[in-house]
């Protein structure tokens, strides 16, 4: 049923009343028909007028202000939230370290409406609990202010205020709802004036203001506190990682990698093949990066790149990342050595043997010992450093003003990645027809068509035992499409890690 107003009352009664009256019709319009419900939006079912959504939750207690400049950004997030998902959140607002304030009395709150509308306790009531004023959980507030510090070299820090300067004081002028009028004021005379002038400009060529790299990662992290999606670069891939980056350092201040991580994984994977680039670009910046995310994906890959170009990356890494990464580093390193150790004292045993099975010498067949020899010294000279030249002193004895100009520059490092490959490789990949051709050449006596093609298969013959025995550095555990050749890395992409290797898990 529908109840109507009387007509000859609401006429009898004050100005004043007509105008609670309203403001309790707007409680109570529920049970009467609207014909106009659009732009009204109560997710859940929440009767509140005031929209609950993010950064600003009507049901919040804990204020944070983020000011950069001359921009700010005001945040009224739920304690329990944060409490979740940062442990510095859950330390400060504990017992032990929190500055909050007791909720604002109920009654003064009521006696101040009471004085503005002059309606009954009950009317003022039902105002009070359906107004943004209404709060939820055990009463206490909390705000927080971001801290610039002192000096240029202070980070900036979230710190505790005092919560009764903020919206939860005692201020009146902030703590009560704002006063009701009969209606709205008549426009001043130059409103018009500025409309139509305004409405002359051309909003399409006006620059937007760019958006401060604090503000934006402490609005990236609030965000994802609430399963919100950060606000990401999705289209540059060196844009993305330093947004991903301040985003991580900020998180690992607070104490929030745990939230935070998962999300910038998922977020740079969906770059798939660029994002493989960018790592054997930058290993340690995105080992540092995957290691911050706790993502296993980006941290293996890159550690393969890390080890196989090792100490390269060493300068980057040192005093930059935990103990514990560089254990791991170091470890995968002497593996790879291990191995490679190994399957070079493979090689250098390969050997043929006669029809009779016996080991090839100068004495039972010259050809094969000389494809034996060529083999294993074509493997020395790549795989060992040429040796320091000698150079002689030429200053004159007891002088030392030209003893650093003639000190010997060490040798280049060696290619071995590029040399693995093309053991592995095999057939005309080293050691080609031409070469061997010039080699045999070097003996008239031996050189012909047919001792030619024997020669060359006796070197084949080592080139497949050879293949064999570099298998275990042939393989390849990055993401990254290298191809047949190896993509040109001059280094080898072996190293392995396991499920116990990644040093978050422990």
């Amino acid at each position: 049923m529908v109840s109507h107003v009387d007509e000859r009352s609401t006429l009898s009664l004050p100005v004043r009343h007509s105008t609670a009256r309203s403001l309790i019709s707007r409680t109570t319009s529920s049970t009467t028909p609207r014909r106009h419900r659009h732009a009204r939006s109560h997710h859940g079912g929440s009767s509140q007028p005031a929209q609950s959504v993010f950064p600003w939750f009507t049901s919040g207690n804990v204020e944070i202000i983020i000011t950069s400049g001359r921009k700010e950004q005001r945040y009224l997030l739920h304690k329990l939230i944060l409490s979740q998902c940062s442990g510095f959140f859950e330390a400060s607002t504990s017992e032990g370290w929190s500055r909050s304030q007791p909720e604002p009395s109920t009654q003064s709150f009521q006696s101040g409406a009471l004085a503005r509308i002059g309606e009954d306790e009950a009317a003022t009531t039902s105002f009070t609990q359906s107004g943004p004023g209404s709060q939820v959980g055990d009463g206490r507030r909390w705000r927080y202010e971001l801290d610039w510090g002192s000096s240029e070299q202070d980070i900036p820090m979230l710190v505790q205020k005092d919560a009764s300067s903020s919206l939860f004081g005692g201020d009146e002028g902030t703590s009560q709802p704002p006063p009701v009028r009969n209606k709205p004021q008549a426009p001043q005379s130059g409103f018009f004036r500025s409309m139509a002038n305004f409405s002359a400009v051309n909003m399409q060529h006006s620059p937007q203001e760019p958006v401060d790299d604090v503000i934006r990662d402490y609005d990236n992290l609030f965000r994802i506190f609430y399963n919100y999606p950060p606000a990401l670069d999705a289209v540059y891939i060196a844009t993305a990682y330093v947004e991903c980056k301040s985003l991580l350092q900020l998180a690992d201040m607070y104490d929030a990698l745990e939230v935070v991580g998962p999300r910038i994984d998922h977020h740079l994977l969906r770059f798939q093949g660029r994002l493989w680039k960018q790592i054997a670009k930058y290993p340690p910046s995105y080992l540092k990066l995957g290691y911050l995310a706790r993502s296993r994906v980006i941290f293996s890959e890159a550690m393969v790149h890390v080890v196989g170009q090792w100490p390269a990356g060493a300068n980057q890494l040192r005093g930059q990342i935990d103990n514990p990464v560089m254990e791991l580093i170091e470890d995968k390193v002497d593996e790879l050595e291990e191995t490679k150790a190994r399957v070079e004292s493979r090689l250098f045993r390969i050997t043929l043997t006669t029809s009779r099975g016996d080991r090839v010498t100068p004495h039972n067949s010259m050809l094969d010992w000389l494809a034996v020899s060529l083999f294993r010294q074509w493997v020395a000279e790549n795989t060992t450093p040429p040796p320091a030249p000698i150079l002689k002193d030429r200053s004159r004895p007891g002088s030392t003003r030209n003893s650093g100009q003639n000190a010997p520059l060490p040798p280049p490092p060696i290619n071995t990645g590029r040399i693995y490959r093309l053991l592995g490789a095999g057939s005309q990949a080293y050691l080609p027809h031409d070469e061997l051709k010039r080699f045999l050449k070097l003996r008239p006596e031996d050189y012909n068509r047919e001792s030619l093609k024997k020669f060359e298969r006796r070197v084949e013959d080592m080139k497949i035992l050879a293949r064999d025995a570099v298998k275990p550095l042939m393989r390849s555990f990055l993401e990254l499409d290298l191809g047949r050749d190896g993509g040109g890395l001059p280094y080898l992409t072996c190293t392995r890690l396991d499920d116990a290797d990644f040093p978050w898990d422990d």
